[in-house]
């Protein structure tokens, strides 16, 4: 089912089980694809509160944020349009075990921040493409297919910031070691649908 090209970052794709439990249930997913933006959001504004004078990381976030924010104002309209109210759903464990990788020492803590964003940013890239790609409804279709582009340099942007702040040798092994993470907490399918499930 899958002919998306690989995404850079992912050591593994998504397999085809995620994309069929996905279509099956889009309402559900819709609704955790709100949480999703408004999390996003929620992310970009932490880094800018924890390290405040780190003026690029300031002025790059800034514009992601209200771009998740955007996103997620248009998530609640069809949502909205489709008479499925707002809630909060149960968490699957991909967020929490990535957040577990994040070492506590400083600077460690947020070249680690930086990359599992980076990783969660690609990884949304990748599903939301194949939710474009596949799904029989034409709105949705088009509406994944248009945050194609953003979700794409939302991950490029946590890079940079990391490239920007980093030695880059320290960067690429760092992120090579919490990807290897991602790609094994994605291995078994979660029972419920979630975009990171």
């Amino acid at each position: 089912m899958q002919s998306l090209p690989r995404i850079k970052f992912l050591l593994a794709p998504t397999s085809d089980a995620w994309t069929e439990q996905t279509l099956a249930n889009m309402d559900i997913i819709l609704l955790d694809h709100s949480n999703c933006e408004r999390k996003a959001a929620s992310v970009a504004l932490k880094f800018m509160t924890r390290y405040p004078s780190n003026t690029k990381l300031v002025h790059e976030l800034t514009h992601l944020a209200q771009e998740e924010l955007l996103h997620f104002q248009q998530v609640n309209t069809i949502l909205n349009d489709r008479n499925i109210p707002l809630a909060p759903l149960n968490a699957p464990p991909y967020g929490a075990t990535l957040t577990k990788q994040i070492r506590k020492p400083e600077p460690d803590r947020f070249l680690d921040m930086l990359l599992v964003s980076a990783l969660i940013e690609a990884r949304s890239h990748e599903r939301l493409g194949l939710i474009g790609q596949h799904s029989e409804d034409l709105e949705l279709a088009e509406f994944y297919r248009s945050l194609m582009e953003s979700e794409a340099r939302h991950y490029g942007l946590y890079w940079v910031l990391a490239d920007t702040y980093f030695d880059r040798t320290v960067v690429t092994e760092r992120l090579e070691a919490i990807a290897l993470v991602e790609s094994e907490i994605l291995s078994t399918l979660h029972p419920e649908p979630r975009v990171h499930s």
